[in-house]
């Protein structure tokens, strides 16, 4: 009995000690991440990348809270696999993200859906691009809050050292 108390504090306490706070976002990343939607094209109005810009970081923001986010992201696939948390999965991100910014109707950008290392159970990642309207998804911003467990990375997908991104145009949101 004492083994199965002392466990369930082990537990316990892991839940509540990798909880992760909705990290507060700098004016700087904001700044950064709209000046390299805008480099995606020309013609891309300013405000229109930094109002999709603040969007992605709301978004991200809400998501960390609503899916109650622990570090390492890894752990907390655990955690949704076992039932202890609902969402939080890459895909989980990925497909809200897509979802909330399609129905804003932005003029200069479209969303597609990437994946790196698709099929491999352990290893596959899904992320969100942003392309310039009428763009190539190789030729985007990646836009990915799981690997950091709420904290936006964001690069353009050829940067990316991390993953080997493929452009999803069939796979969809549920």
């Amino acid at each position: 009995m004492r083994k199965h108390y002392f466990n369930f504090l082990i537990f316990s306490f892991l839940l509540v000690g990798c909880a992760v706070t909705a990290p507060s976002v700098s004016q700087t990343k904001i700044k950064e991440l709209a000046h390299l939607l805008q480099s995606l094209d020309s013609t891309v109005p300013q405000s229109e990348a930094m109002q999709l810009s603040k969007d992605i970081f709301y978004k991200t923001q809400q998501l960390t809270g609503e899916f109650e986010m622990t570090s390492p992201p890894q752990f907390h696939n655990f955690l949704v696999t076992v039932g202890a948390r609902e969402k939080g999965l890459c895909f989980h991100w990925s497909d809200a993200l897509y979802v909330y910014l399609s129905q804003k109707h932005y003029t200069s950008f479209e969303f597609h859906l990437m994946g790196a290392n698709i099929g491999e159970y352990f290893y596959e990642h899904n992320a969100l691009v942003v392309v310039a309207k009428g763009g190539k998804a190789q030729q985007g911003v990646i836009i990915d809050p799981w690997r950091d467990s709420g904290e936006l990375y964001f690069s353009k997908v050829g940067d990316d050292s991390e993953y080997a991104w493929i452009h999803r145009p069939t796979r969809g949101c549920l």
